[in-house]
C-alpha cells in the first residue's frame, strides 16, 4: 500500500493522467460469524496501531414518527456503562491504554470507533462487545442523556448561525419521512417515549446482525479471528431489521422559503436539488460537477462569487452522499448585509446553465478527476479513516471489497456524462430554496426616567 501512495502522490505533483491506476489494492477478508456478524479485516504493518469501527446499520432514516431521535441518543447511552463496566469506563480505559475513540450518528448509520495500540486490541474487542451484550438501558442513564441531548441541541443548532435552516432544509425538499426529519430528532419525542421504547430500539438495531466490526492496522488475522470469536460469538444473534423502502416522490415545482436568523449577521443561502442515491451511476459525474462548481478556491464558482464579484465570503455544495434518496446541495453566505441570496442564486444557476448546454473542458475535468481521486485515496491512508471506509461499504454496498475498484467510475466520467446530470438534475423544477435574513435587531427598552431625589429641606 505505501508503494502505491508514493506512486499517487508522484501522480498529483506532476498532474499526470490516472487512467492506468484504476483501483486500490488493499487487503480485505470478510467473514461472518454464526450469530451474524460481519467482519472486515484489513492488515497494514506501517504503524503499530489498530482501528477498530462498529457501524450499526441504524441512522434517523429508520425511526418512525413520534419516535425520532432515538438513533443519536443511543450514540450517547452506549457510554453509560454495561455489565462489567461503569459509566466512562469505556473512555477511561480507551484513554489510559494510549488510544482515542469517538461516535456519530447520521440519517443512514451508527457509528463506534476506536484507535489503540496494536497490544490493546484485546481491551476494545472487549468493550465493544460488552456494550454490545449489556448495556444498561435503565431510567437514570435514560434521564440523564436526555437532558444531554437536549443541551448539545442548544449548543450546536438552536444558538448557532444558519444552523436551523440546514434541519429546514431537509424538511422542505424531501417529502419521504426518512430524510425529512432531523438526525437530532424532537425533544418532544424523547420525552413522550418510555423506557421500554428504548429497550425494543436497542434490541432491534443493536445485535451482531445488524452490526459490521472491522480492524484495520497492525494486528495478526488469525489473532484476531481468535478475539472476535472470544468477545462476540456468545451475543445472543437477533434476526436482522428488515431495512423499510425509502421512495422520493418527483418534485415538479421549485420551492422557495424565507427566514429569519436570530444568531446570524450576515444574509446566507441554501439550493437542493434531487439528485439519485451515491455509488449509483450518476452519483459519480454529481460528485466530480460538484467539484467542478464548488471544490476549493479554483473551482468555477468561488472564482466568481467569491474573488471576482465579492458577492459571498464562502461557498459549499455537492452531493450529501446519502445512501437512498440523496441532494446536491449549496450553501453561501453573503459578503454584506445589502447582498442576499436572490443576489447570489441566479449567478450560481447561470453557471450550471452553461454547463449543461456547452460541458466543459476535457482538460478542467481531468484536473478535478485528479484531485477527486487523490483525496479519496488519501483518504484511505489512516487506519481509522481507512477503517470506517470498509465498514460503510460493507453495510451499505455489501461488499467492503468494492472499495478496491471505487477509483474507476469516477475516471470512466466523461464531459457527456457532466452535461448530462446537470442538465437532468440540477433544474428550476427540481429546486428548492432558502434564503435566510438576520433577524431584525430589537430596539433597546429605554431606561426609565430619572427622578431627581427630594431633598430635606427647611427654614
Amino acid at each position: 500500500m505505501r508503494l502505491f501512495l508514493t506512486t499517487v502522490l508522484v501522480f498529483v505533483v506532476l498532474g499526470a493522467d490516472w487512467s492506468h491506476a484504476q483501483q486500490l489494492n488493499l487487503p480485505i477478508v470478510r467473514y461472518r460469524t454464526k450469530n451474524g456478524l460481519r467482519v472486515v479485516l484489513n492488515v497494514d504493518h506501517s504503524s503499530p496501531q489498530v482501528a477498530v469501527v462498529l457501524l450499526f446499520d441504524v441512522g434517523s432514516r429508520d425511526e418512525v414518527k413520534g419516535r425520532t431521535g432515538f438513533a443519536h441518543l443511543f450514540e450517547h447511552m452506549m457510554f453509560q456503562g454495561s455489565a462489567n463496566l461503569k459509566k466512562g469506563d469505556h473512555f477511561r480505559y480507551i484513554k489510559k491504554h494510549g488510544g482515542t475513540l469517538n461516535a456519530t450518528t447520521s440519517s443512514d448509520r451508527t457509528l463506534y470507533y476506536s484507535v489503540v495500540p496494536s497490544s490493546q486490541l484485546p481491551l476494545a474487542l472487549f468493550l465493544e462487545s460488552d456494550r454490545m451484550r449489556s448495556l444498561q438501558v435503565t431510567q437514570k442513564n435514560l434521564d440523564n442523556q436526555r437532558q444531554a441531548v437536549k443541551e448539545e441541541r442548544r449548543q450546536r443548532i438552536d444558538n448557532q448561525p444558519y444552523a436551523p435552516s440546514f434541519l429546514l432544509l431537509s424538511e422542505l425538499a424531501f417529502q419521504n419521512w426518512a430524510y425529512k426529519h432531523s438526525t437530532i430528532g424532537s425533544m418532544a419525542d424523547l420525552d413522550a417515549a418510555k423506557l421500554e421504547d428504548f429497550r425494543a430500539f436497542f434490541r432491534t438495531y443493536y445485535s451482531p446482525a445488524n452490526c459490521v466490526l472491522t480492524l484495520s492496522g497492525d494486528f495478526d488475522i488469525a489473532t484476531a479471528k481468535t478475539l472476535i470469536q472470544h468477545y462476540f460469538a456468545d451475543i445472543p444473534g437477533r434476526k436482522r431489521p428488515k431495512p423499510r423502502p425509502i421512495i422520493e416522490p418527483k418534485q415538479t415545482a421549485k420551492r422557495i422559503q424565507t427566514v429569519q436568523d436570530r444568531n446570524a449577521r450576515l444574509p446566507a443561502f441554501h439550493m437542493a436539488w434531487h439528485i439519485p442515491p451515491s455509488r449509483t451511476r450518476d452519483a459519480y459525474p454529481l460528485a466530480l460537477l460538484g467539484q467542478i462548481l464548488f471544490g476549493g478556491k479554483s473551482s468555477r464558482l468561488y472564482r466568481l462569487l467569491v474573488k471576482e464579484k465579492q458577492l459571498a465570503l464562502g461557498l459549499y455544495g455537492g452531493p450529501r452522499s446519502h445512501r437512498g434518496p440523496d441532494l446536491f446541495t449549496v450553501f453561501g453566505v453573503t459578503r454584506g448585509r445589502d447582498v442576499t441570496g436572490s443576489t447570489v442564486r441566479p449567478l450560481i444557476e447561470a453557471e450550471i446553465a452553461r454547463i449543461a448546454k456547452d460541458g466543459v473542458p476535457e482538460r478542467e475535468l481531468q484536473k478535478v478527476k485528479n484531485n477527486y481521486v487523490s483525496g479519496f485515496i488519501f483518504g484511505t491512508q489512516k487506519n481509522i479513516s481507512r477503517a470506517q471506509i470498509l465498514a460503510k461499504f460493507e453495510a451499505y454496498s455489501g461488499n467492503a471489497r468494492l472499495l478496491n475498484s471505487e477509483i474507476k467510475h469516477y475516471l470512466k466520467v466523461r464531459v457527456a456524462d457532466i452535461r448530462r446530470v446537470a442538465k437532468t438534475y440540477l433544474v428550476d423544477r427540481n429546486l428548492t430554496v432558502i434564503d435566510v435574513m438576520p433577524a431584525p435587531k430589537r430596539p433597546t427598552p429605554s431606561p426609565p426616567p430619572t427622578v431627581a431625589p427630594k431633598t430635606k429641606g427647611g427654614r
